[in-house]
């Protein structure tokens, strides 16, 4: 398993501009190519640019696993056609329609289980149930509602902002049946889904990742 620092735009927060799941990996339109071969041969997934909402933010907007992709109800109809066009035969790909736009930011999900933000209403739910094909589970960690964000989670480890209690800790292991631990990316940043791009194959993080930031890494998605 290979973990590489990198830099998306100059920017050390590359989750912004990237979904990956243990197949794809979603980026924008002009993303450079050394970045497109470095992602695609760390994480071994076959990359496709597209735009969401006609930005670049796509690990923003985007949440999804290896069985659907959930879209903001602001995702333009042409992005959303190009999408199912690409990958529509693999995965379930559906319009969120809540209020909340940042996805990405307010759900956690691989491709066991899913944890979504108490900002997102009930009444969608069952959608996003049947879009990720997994058991939905609606709490706050660590006091947060950003649960996309002050935590990452792949088929193999979850790792968790630091602002987190042992008790919730234990309550994150029974729930994802997964190495948990805390840490952070980009010399202390808290929020973990801006600075990591990972699946169970390999990662890649901000460029300001520091060698014990890098070593909990490690431990947690590769151990």
């Amino acid at each position: 398993m290979s973990v590489q620092k990198s830099l998306l735009y100059g920017n050390p927060n590359i989750g912004v501009y990237a979904f990956t799941n243990e197949s794809i990996t979603l980026l924008p339109p002009n993303v450079p190519e050394k970045n497109i071969v470095e992602i695609s041969e760390t994480l071994r997934t076959n990359i496709e640019l597209i735009s969401i909402c006609e930005s670049p933010l796509i690990g923003v907007f985007i949440a999804g696993n290896g069985n659907g992709l959930l879209l903001p109800r602001f995702a333009l109809e042409y992005e959303v056609r190009a999408l199912k066009e690409k990958i529509g035969e693999a995965y379930s790909i559906e319009i969120l329609p809540s209020l909340r736009s940042a996805l990405g930011n307010l759900i956690l999900t691989n491709d066991h289980i899913a944890v979504i933000s108490p900002l997102i209403e009930r009444d969608f739910l069952k959608l996003i149930e049947d879009v990720l094909d997994v058991e939905v589970v609606v709490r706050s960690i660590g006091g947060s509602p950003l649960v996309g964000s002050i935590a990452y989670v792949t088929n193999r480890g979850l790792l968790v902002y630091p602002l987190v209690t042992d008790e919730e800790l234990n309550e994150l292991r029974d729930l994802f049946k997964l190495t948990v631990d805390v840490g952070t990316v980009n010399k202390g940043s808290i929020f973990l889904g801006t600075g990591l791009i990972a699946n169970s194959k390999g990662a890649i993080v901000g460029y300001e990742t520091t060698g014990p930031e890098l070593l909990r890494i490690h431990q947690v998605f590769f151990s």
